[in-house]
């Protein structure tokens, strides 16, 4: 029995496969439009990342795989430029004084983190990256630990939720107990350097408590983001086959990069034009992955690493504020 298709049958096939098609093509302008304002100054790493996650969950990425692949080489890239923006010389100077409290601190974090994580049933790497962003410095730690764990992008996108959530709700919460604690405005910006993730959100919770506070703070978080060139290195150490050290070309580009901001201050407003590029990358980064966290990826995560993130966050708040408060640090 042959079929009969009928002229307005059609007419209608292909009205709806020209529809489905602008659609389509709909979907992709904005997708790449949304991409180009992340490179806007005033889109921050936390909008971008909501924004890749709400698009995904909504529309779905119309590029999955080769923004997957992109943003893996992106990540690396905005790392190395990240280098540029660091003072050694003045992170040095503030940070010598707490070395061994910074370095048993970050040890303390990661271990705990790892522990939680195990416990929850957290994924190996997931578990990893939430706690190294805790350790340090929030999402250009994660940024830079990825690569060497070999993480998915679903698993960098997770991580990364987790800590731009808590960095938004310690905007609010860190200057309500600062002042309920009778913080100092340097006791106030130890404990935002040493407790908050990232270093925009250090900025703009001691900026609200005060000037004091905004100079110590930054510095303190600063003096904690150099730390992720020692670390990267030994986690590479455990995570390469052969027992052979491989330290990451990012990794090594990153201390270049800082190296050069600080022998070469002439060039200071080279180093910070390249510094705010690699933040925007990094922006751009973060959108590309929030964009690969579909409904899939999180129906399969759950809510474990985020209550492992903010468990870790709650007791390295605790444990750092009572230090400040009792003179351990400061």
């Amino acid at each position: 029995m042959f079929a009969v298709t009928s002229a307005n049958e059609t007419q209608m096939n292909g009205e709806q496969v020209g529809y489905g098609g602008r659609l389509e093509l709909a979907r992709k302008a904005a997708f790449v439009l949304l991409a180009a304002l992340c490179m806007a100054p005033f889109v921050s790493t936390g909008m971008a990342l909501a924004a890749g996650i709400a698009f995904s969950l909504t529309l779905g990425n119309p590029w999955p795989q080769q923004s997957a692949k992109i943003s893996k080489n992106l990540l690396q890239i905005s790392v190395v430029g990240l280098g540029f923006g660091m003072n050694l010389t003045e992170v040095w100077r503030v940070g010598r004084s707490s070395l061994l409290f910074t370095a048993l601190g970050i040890a303390f974090t990661i271990g705990t983190g790892l522990l939680i994580g195990r416990m929850m049933g957290t994924s190996r790497k997931t578990s990893a990256l939430v706690s190294f962003g805790t350790a340090i410095c929030g999402g250009s730690a994660i940024a830079a630990m990825s690569p060497v764990l070999d993480a998915d992008s679903d698993e960098n996108a997770v991580a990364l939720a987790t800590v731009f959530t808590l960095n938004a709700a310690a905007l609010f919460l860190f200057p309500v107990i600062g002042h309920m604690m009778g913080l100092g405005q340097e006791q106030f910006g130890v404990w935002a350097g040493m407790a908050i993730h990232d270093t925009s959100s250090v900025v703009g919770a001691a900026s609200a408590y005060g000037a004091q506070a905004l100079a110590v703070g930054t510095t303190v978080k600063l003096s904690r983001a150099v730390w992720i060139a020692p670390v990267v290195m030994i986690t590479s150490l455990f995570t390469k086959g052969g027992g052979k050290a491989r330290v990451p070309l990012f990794i090594i580009g990153f201390i270049v990069a800082a190296a050069l901001a600080a022998l070469i201050p002439a060039a200071a407003p080279v180093w910070k034009g390249v510094s705010l590029l690699a933040r925007q990358s990094l922006v751009l980064t973060l959108f590309l992955i929030g964009a690969g966290l579909g409904r899939g990826v999180l129906k399969k995560v759950g809510v474990r690493p985020l209550a492992q993130g903010v468990l870790l966050w709650i007791i390295v708040s605790v444990v750092t504020i009572e230090a400040v408060t009792r003179g351990w640090i400061c």
